[in-house]
């Protein structure tokens, strides 16, 4: 339900003074992620690779909603979409991935991915309604540290 008092969303690109309220917001929409995941980690890896490529939201000078891009020269990748649970269903995560999307095709991106837990069905729902399909892969990792 969208709340009609809620000011437009301004995207811009991460900086440094936005780490505390950008780990609040992870911390609330991330709450069971695992420990190679704290949001220093990964907010120091992002800012040291494609830092043009780590967005966030403002609106009413706060920070609430965060999205992170990869591009490796053949395919995109989308990280850490998050909206403040208390501002879902204003189109925040829509203009997130609008501008994610239009970031990758600037750089001649012809395909996007991205991976979701199976069990975020709401999650899934809405990449689905964004246009994304699920394809039949078997998603793979090895921790290197």
């Amino acid at each position: 339900m969208s709340h009609p008092d809620v000011k437009p969303l301004l995207i811009r690109l991460f900086v440094e003074d936005d780490t505390l309220e950008v780990t609040s917001l992870w911390t609330r929409v991330f709450p069971n992620d695992p420990p190679w995941n704290a949001p220093g980690e990964i907010i120091r890896h992002k800012r040291e690779v494609q830092p043009d490529l780590f967005l966030v939201g403002v609106s009413e000078s706060r920070i609430v909603a965060t999205v992170m891009v990869g591009y490796d020269g053949n395919r995109g990748w989308i990280y850490h979409l998050a909206v403040a649970p208390d501002l879902r269903r204003n189109g925040f995560g829509r203009a997130m991935m609008a501008e994610a999307e239009a970031r990758l095709g600037s750089l001649g991106c012809p395909k996007v991915n991205l991976q979701i837990r199976s069990s975020n069905v709401d999650v899934v729902r809405f990449y689905q309604s964004l246009g994304y399909a699920i394809e039949e892969r078997v998603s793979m990792g090895k921790r290197l540290d």
